[in-house]
């Protein structure tokens, strides 16, 4: 399931909560939003435009769009309320798209979302992340992880592991996008797990509300683009996805300076 880490919640820390596998809804002017546990809010939709991308970590997620814009095949874990999935029916109507959800009780409000029903390009899988990812084979252009469950993020998808399945899921140049809770405690080394799985290709962007951090990682090639490639690509996109990209576009290359500029400086010592 989808997660907002912070700014959505209604007081503190969803650790202070009592976590529940049991999805809640709840309804308020006008908004749809899914939860766990209160007040942590895992999905949340305008009933009057409910393919918009309300939450701003599930702008920054579409950023694969600046890396590969017209994906073959994209999968994502976890559906939640399926903003994310909405929105690549939609805007990417020639990609094939497959959610991958454990929960049979998160499925089942598909509907109250808004939720397209499964077509030859469209489908939803009942099954656990990790299970899929490590029985795919160099068969995906884009991995979307966005897997949540009432305790935070499952370990299983979170493991060496899981992200060298999912390397080994991606085709050349694939793309990894992964959001995550800055608090949470193992954030750290979830980073680091995936920098060492993808040699070090990947970026992260924080989004612009909350504390989730959205980690991009390419399998080969050179990542991230260039700047000249970046803006180009940028160009091409934004009329048809005003989704931010510009912003993201911005970090990803504001980290990569900085990157090279410590590099730099550590060769100089």
């Amino acid at each position: 399931m989808d997660d907002f880490c912070d700014n959505a919640r209604m007081s503190t820390s969803p650790l202070q909560t009592t976590a529940s596998d049991s999805p809640l809804l709840h309804e308020e002017n006008g908004e749809l939003s899914l939860h766990f546990n209160f007040p942590t809010i895992q999905s949340r939709m305008l009933k009057a435009d409910p393919e918009r991308l309300v939450l701003d970590y599930t702008r920054t997620m579409m950023g694969f769009l600046l890396f590969n814009p017209q994906p073959r095949r994209i999968a994502m874990i976890g559906l939640g309320g399926g903003s994310l999935a909405k929105y690549c029916r939609r805007k990417l109507p020639n990609s094939e798209f497959i959610a991958i959800e454990l929960s049979l009780e998160v499925i089942g409000l598909r509907d109250q979302f808004g939720v397209p029903p499964d077509d030859a390009f469209f489908s939803i899988l009942c099954a656990d992340g990790a299970d899929f990812v490590h029985g795919e084979s160099e068969s995906l252009d884009v991995l979307l992880v966005d897997g949540f469950d009432g305790g935070g993020q499952p370990e299983r998808l979170c493991s060496a592991t899981f992200y060298d399945d999912c390397h080994a899921a991606l085709r050349a140049g694939g793309i990894l996008v992964v959001n995550m809770c800055a608090d949470d405690t193992g954030y750290g080394s979830y980073v680091g797990r995936i920098g060492d799985t993808f040699g070090g290709r990947m970026a992260v962007v924080e989004a612009e509300e909350g504390d989730n951090k959205i980690v991009f990682a390419c399998k080969d090639g050179n990542f991230p683009p260039s700047f000249n490639e970046l803006t180009e690509r940028l160009r091409q996109l934004e009329s048809a996805h005003p989704v931010g990209l510009d912003r993201t576009a911005q970090m990803i290359l504001r980290r990569n300076e900085a990157r090279k500029d410590g590099n730099a400086r550590k060769k100089r010592r």
